[in-house]
């Protein structure tokens, strides 16, 4: 296959070095907002360092991979999708429901693939995590809980452009509820908190979180994010049933001390950052991609997966603001308002 990836940044890179050891990824092109970025991880990795985007597609590619900037994904989506070419897109589609829902009806009526990059669903202790819930081992699921936390927040300059805490970050956590559990998120009790930078308050962010959620029947669950952990990466989940309790992110390496007598004093190499936890998931929803792009494999996450996160991260955001529990369908009401404005702005534009 002849691969086109958009996106040279730190994501996009390691993603070069994946899908050029793909064995069935003969040739790929390297396109970035910054060409000299593009060469310099072209030659890094022996792909092919393309002028530009049009470049890219001009090419006759088979399939994109886009692991640009947040706000460049949805109208690279749209252009994929006319031009007939399956897609793999890093979340979020866009950090709006409007744009979301326009990519995804791009690709819907024109009939393409578009795969979502939540890396978590690859991971091994997750996928060990959602063969447990529903072979019934744990009994009757009731708690569950996650933590997502950076060892040290990004550039100042990032924050505005990202979203904000629940939607960049706290989505991945979103999705994985979702999958692992097999229930949909119906409410959300959400609060935010800032102790650290000022720059984080400025873009109306909050650099730690806390959300409680209530899933399909009545199973608990709570999320907490930071953007300060100096002790490490630490991305974990614990699974409480009548039956069984499981932990998924638990092993040498988690940054968590224990204080108890006659445990280990420090952990000697906790994760660094997500590139290094989640590595080998990187790789296998890349090699899934392939497949599915080969017409080798179902979709194991389409867009409307990071659709379903979106709303979730949305509706945190409104009970954040509002200090009040907001449901989830309250949110996918104004999707579906959006989704018909965007049909009818379509139509009138024909």
């Amino acid at each position: 296959m002849r691969m086109g990836l958009l996106g040279a940044g730190r994501i996009g890179a390691f993603h070069a070095v994946a899908l050029r050891a793909h064995p069935d990824v003969g040739e790929l092109l390297v396109a970035d907002a910054d060409p000299g970025r593009a060469a310099e991880v072209a030659a890094r990795t022996g792909a092919t360092a393309a002028d530009s985007v049009d470049a890219v597609f001009s090419s006759g590619v088979d399939a994109v991979v886009i692991a640009s900037a947040t706000a460049a994904h949805a109208t690279l989506i749209e252009r994929a999708a006319r031009a007939g070419l399956p897609v793999f897109c890093e979340k979020p589609i866009a950090l709006d429901l409007a744009g979301t829902v326009a990519a995804l009806r791009s690709v819907e009526a024109a009939g393409t693939t578009l795969q979502m990059g939540f890396q978590r669903r690859f991971d091994a202790g997750y996928l060990a995590a959602r063969e447990a819930v529903r072979s019934g081992r744990l009994g009757r699921l009731h708690t569950v809980r996650a933590v997502t936390s950076d060892p040290a927040p990004p550039p100042a300059d990032y924050i505005p452009l990202s979203g904000g805490l629940y939607r960049d970050c706290l989505i991945h956590d979103f999705d994985i509820l979702r999958w692992v559990t097999g229930r949909e998120i119906l409410e959300v009790y959400a609060a935010g908190a800032n102790g650290g930078a000022d720059f984080f308050r400025a873009a109306g962010d909050a650099d730690t979180a806390a959300t409680l959620l209530t899933l399909e029947g009545g199973v608990l669950a709570t999320a907490t994010a930071t953007r300060y952990n100096g002790a490490g990466y630490d991305v974990r989940m614990e699974l409480a049933g009548t039956d069984d309790q499981i932990a998924v992110g638990v092993d040498a390496r988690t940054p968590v001390t224990s204080v108890e007598p006659g445990a280990a004093s420090s952990v000697p190499a906790p994760w660094p950052g997500f590139l290094e936890r989640f590595a080998p998931a990187y790789r296998a929803e890349l090699d899934t991609f392939v497949r599915v792009a080969r017409g080798e494999s179902a979709n194991p996450c389409p867009g409307r997966e990071a659709l379903r996160a979106l709303l979730v991260a949305e509706a945190c955001e409104v009970s954040r603001r509002e200090r009040r529990p907001v449901a989830v369908a309250e949110i996918a009401a104004r999707a579906e308002l959006l989704a018909g404005t965007t049909a009818r702005t379509a139509e009138v534009s024909a």
